[in-house]
C-alpha cells in the first residue's frame, strides 16, 4: 500500500524548490515534526554563539555593546523578522518572553483605547498563558474580561470593547483564524487588535501592515528556529508608536537610557517596547538563525506547508485504519496553519511509540496528536514515513 505514496513523495521532493535549505540545519535520521514547539538548530548558530562568547564577551567585553552592536540588537533583529510577518522596518523590537510582550501589548492597547471602554475580549481557545495574562491585565486596567471563540468575536464586539487578544493559529488544532476580517471588525467598533503570532510567523504570510494590525507578539523558537527560550518580539504599528504607553517602562526604553534620570520619558519608535538589558547570547543566536531566511519567500514557504499537510492527511487516510484517528485541523487551506492535529483515544501512548520509532511529534492532553510541518527542513519523504509509522504504531494495542 505504501509504494504509490513513497513514489509520490520522491517526486514531490525532487520538485521542491526549498529542499536545499535542509542542509542548513542539524538533523538526524528521525522525522522531526515538532518544529511548532522547538525549531531545529541552524548550522550557522554554534559558530556564531562561540564567537559571541569567546571574542565579543571574552575579549572585547563591555566594548561589545558598541563595537559588536549589542545595544542595537533588539531593533536590528526585529527588522529581520519584519518581512516574515509583513511589516516594514522600525516596528518590531525583540526581547523578553511572549508572556511579557502579551502583557505589554494588552495593557498598552487598553490605554490607547481611551475612556469609556472597559472590556477586553480574549480568545477562548487561547494558549493558557495568554488567558492568564489577559485576566491580570483586566484587573490592572479595571476592565471586564470575556472569553469568546474567534468565530464569535464579531457579534461580541461593542462600544465598551477596548482590546481583543486573538491567536492567529490555534495551538491545539492548527486552525488558522481570519486575521484580516477580524481586525477590520475590531477596528469598526473603535477597539484595538492584538494578535499572537506564535504559531504562524515563519510558516505563512501574516500581513501585519497590509491588514492594519495594531499590536502583535510572537515567539522565535518555533518556525523561526531561534533556539530554546529565544527572545520574543513586539510589533507596534508605526502610527501608534507615540501613543503606546507600556506598563513596563524600563531604562532600556527611556529616551536617554544612560542619563539615569529619576523620571521616565519614553523613547521614540519601536525602542519604547524595550524594558531591561537584552539577553545577548540568545538574541545573537536568533540573529544567526534568521540567516536561513535570506532570499526565501514566505509565500513559497506557505505553498509548501499546505502541500506537506495535504500530503500527510492523504497518507494518513490511506494508511491508518478507518476510525483510529480523527483530523481536528481544518481541511480548507484558508483555515489551516502549518500543523495537523489528530484526535486519538490513546494519543499519549501512541506518541511515545512514534517517538521510539523515529517520528517526533507531540501530545496535547487529553487526546490530541500534534504534528508540526516546518517547510524549511521537512520533506515529503518525511511525511510519507511519518504516516506509515503512525499506521503501524496505531495498530499496537
Amino acid at each position: 500500500m505504501s509504494e504509490p505514496y513513497a513514489g509520490k513523495a520522491a517526486a514531490l521532493d525532487a520538485a521542491d524548490e526549498l529542499a536545499g535549505l535542509r542542509a542548513q540545519f542539524v538533523l538526524d535520521d528521525a522525522v522531526y515534526l515538532d518544529g511548532n514547539s522547538l525549531g531545529a538548530l541552524p548550522r550557522s548558530v554554534p559558530g556564531r554563539v562561540e564567537d559571541v562568547v569567546r571574542r565579543q564577551w571574552g575579549s572585547l567585553r563591555i566594548r561589545s555593546w558598541e563595537e559588536s552592536g549589542w545595544w542595537t540588537a533588539p531593533e536590528r533583529i526585529g527588522d529581520l523578522i519584519a518581512p516574515l510577518v509583513g511589516a516594514a522596518a522600525g516596528q518590531i523590537v525583540v526581547g523578553d518572553s511572549t508572556s511579557v510582550n502579551v502583557f505589554k501589548a494588552l495593557v498598552g492597547a487598553v490605554r490607547m483605547a481611551g475612556e469609556g471602554r472597559d472590556e477586553i475580549l480574549v480568545d477562548a481557545t487561547t494558549f493558557p498563558t495568554d488567558g492568564y495574562i489577559a485576566e491580570s491585565a483586566a484587573r490592572m486596567t479595571g476592565c471586564a474580561l470575556r472569553a469568546v471563540a474567534p468565530g464569535d468575536v464579531t457579534s461580541a464586539l461593542g462600544p465598551r470593547t477596548a482590546a481583543v487578544l486573538l491567536n492567529h493559529v490555534d495551538y491545539r488544532t492548527g486552525r488558522l483564524h481570519d486575521l484580516p476580517s477580524l481586525t477590520e471588525a475590531i477596528h469598526a467598533v473603535g477597539a484595538v487588535a492584538v494578535w499572537d503570532l506564535c504559531h504562524s510567523a515563519g510558516a505563512l504570510p501574516v500581513g501585519l501592515d497590509e491588514h492594519g494590525v495594531d499590536l502583535a507578539v510572537g515567539c522565535t523558537y518555533k518556525y523561526l528556529n531561534g533556539g530554546p527560550g529565544s527572545p520574543a518580539y513586539l510589533y507596534v504599528r508605526h502610527d501608534l508608536q507615540e501613543r503606546f504607553d507600556s506598563p513596563l517602562p524600563g531604562w532600556n526604553s527611556h529616551e536617554d537610557p544612560f542619563g539615569m534620570r529619576p523620571s521616565y520619558a519614553p523613547a521614540t519608535g519601536a525602542p519604547r517596547g524595550r524594558v531591561g538589558t537584552p539577553d545577548i547570547l540568545s538574541m545573537l543566536a536568533l540573529e544567526a538563525a534568521l540567516e536561513v531566511w535570506e532570499g526565501v519567500s514566505i509565500e513559497t514557504v506557505r505553498a509548501k506547508s499546505l502541500a506537506l499537510t495535504d500530503f500527510f492527511l492523504e497518507c494518513v487516510s490511506a494508511y491508518v485504519p478507518e476510525g483510529r484517528v480523527e483530523p481536528l485541523t481544518p481541511l480548507a487551506h484558508a483555515e489551516r496553519g502549518s500543523q495537523v492535529a489528530l484526535r486519538c483515544d490513546d494519543a499519549g501512548d501512541v506518541m511515545k511509540r512514534l517517538i521510539e520509532r523515529g517520528v517526533v511529534g507531540d501530545f496535547r492532553h487529553p487526546d490530541v496528536l500534534r504534528f508540526g510541518f516546518t517547510p524549511l527542513y521537512v520533506g515529503f519523504g518525511d511525511v510519507e514515513r511519518a504516516a506509515r509509522v503512525l499506521a503501524q504504531t496505531a495498530s499496537v494495542t
